[in-house]
């Protein structure tokens, strides 16, 4: 659990960050930014909920009515450290809003009126909510709130460090137990339930994706499971993940099923694939360390690659951020040259895919430490050769 007065510091760290900017006020819509500064999971409705967070002033929690009993119940609100704003069915929440963030800047001139003002909004704020925000407050400049909150956001304290540890654990049990249960004869989609199931059974408030890619669907990335059903002598590339106490797992593994009678082993292409893949990803991890650029990272995992040849076969980046949501910054690609910081949390995961034949991926979360790689999960990363029976 995030203690509630972790919540009074990051919402005065992003006051300060918003008048550092020069921002009138930081407006955060439903979502992650919103969990993060308030611990309030709301609702994604069509009834606005907003955080207003201005650079003085109170700081304001707008909510439907009938919202109220949850948003009252939420960290930041329990504490006190926001004011609770509820509106009825009849009347006009951007309206409100917009009066809110008018007071904060001193200004009582009717809207179009007077200098302009700068306003930050929640990167994934609603268009139907921002058109309107732009109605009411004609006179503001319109950015993304990632502007503040980015800086906030990227770099993990060590209670969430624990909470992705405690996901990531978790993760790893659901592999091992997946790994060693029934696979020959199942279809993807059978196998794919049962994973959420057994994330759900491990703690985590949701299983959000549960990817079963069996012999040749093993070469899509993003793989949907299917009706196909698993044979002997095949892979299968197993990415799993949700969320527990809010913050995200993510691990992927890769099979092999021989079956017991006769017994289909890998065979040795596939087994120099991996070979070539467990360095990468070895590599990779072994390169973290704050000060190195987050591109870096991609750079180890595709030279290996590549110089074995599958540079073309390494279709996606090399890793993505994890916390509230499942991809955030930092992201490990080409271009960013961003230096990784103490306490990033990252996942490293390259793959080598031959489409229409087979494709392997290795996937662990790392967390930038003092002294390099904190690696969260625990799962063997060794191709996993299973029975399946």
């Amino acid at each position: 659990m995030i203690p509630a007065a972790r919540y009074g510091e990051r919402l005065a760290a992003a006051r300060e960050l918003v008048a550092e900017r020069g921002l009138a006020a930081l407006l955060v819509g439903v979502g992650a930014d919103l969990r993060y500064l308030t611990g309030y999971e709301a609702m994604p409705l069509e009834r606005l909920t907003m955080l207003v967070l201005p650079a003085t002033g109170p700081l304001s929690l707008v909510v439907p009515r009938l919202e109220l009993a949850p948003a009252r119940a939420c960290p930041a609100a329990a504490a006190g450290l926001v004011e609770l704003l509820a509106w009825e069915e009849t009347d006009d929440p951007v309206a409100l809003v917009g009066r809110l963030v008018r007071a904060s800047t001193g200004s009582r001139a009717p809207a179009g009126a007077g200098e302009a003002i700068r306003v930050a909004v929640s990167d994934r704020l609603w268009a139907s909510f921002l058109l309107r925000l732009q109605e009411v407050l004609p006179e503001a400049r319109f950015g993304l709130g990632s502007a503040v909150l980015r800086e906030l956001r990227i770099v993990k304290d060590a209670d969430e460090i624990a909470l992705l540890r405690a996901a990531a654990h978790a993760a790893d049990r659901v592999v091992a137990a997946i790994a060693r249960g029934r696979l020959i004869g199942r279809s993807e989609a059978d196998v794919s339930r049962e994973v959420r199931e057994r994330l759900l059974a491990e703690g985590h408030e949701r299983a959000e994706f549960a990817i079963v890619a069996s012999g040749p669907n093993s070469a899509s990335p993003h793989h949907e499971a299917s009706s196909r059903v698993i044979g002997a002598g095949e892979p299968i590339v197993l990415d799993i993940g949700g969320t527990l106490g809010g913050y995200g797992s993510d691990i992927t593994r890769t099979l092999w099923v021989t079956g017991e009678e006769p017994v289909h082993p890998p065979y040795r292409e596939y087994l120099a694939l991996f070979a070539v893949l467990r360095a990468a990803q070895a590599e990779a991890t072994h390169a973290v360390r704050p000060g190195v650029p987050a591109e870096r990272i991609d750079a180890v995992a595709r030279e290996i690659i590549a110089t074995a040849g599958h540079g073309r076969h390494f279709i996606h980046r090399t890793g993505h951020g994890i916390g509230l949501e499942a991809h955030e910054e930092p992201y490990l690609v080409a271009g960013n040259g961003e230096p990784l910081r103490e306490g990033m949390a990252f996942s490293i995961e390259p793959g080598i895919y031959l489409e229409g034949r087979f494709g392997a991926r290795i996937e662990d979360i790392v967390v930038c430490a003092a002294d390099g790689p904190d690696v969260l999960n625990e799962a063997p990363r060794d191709l996993l050769v299973v029975s399946g029976e």
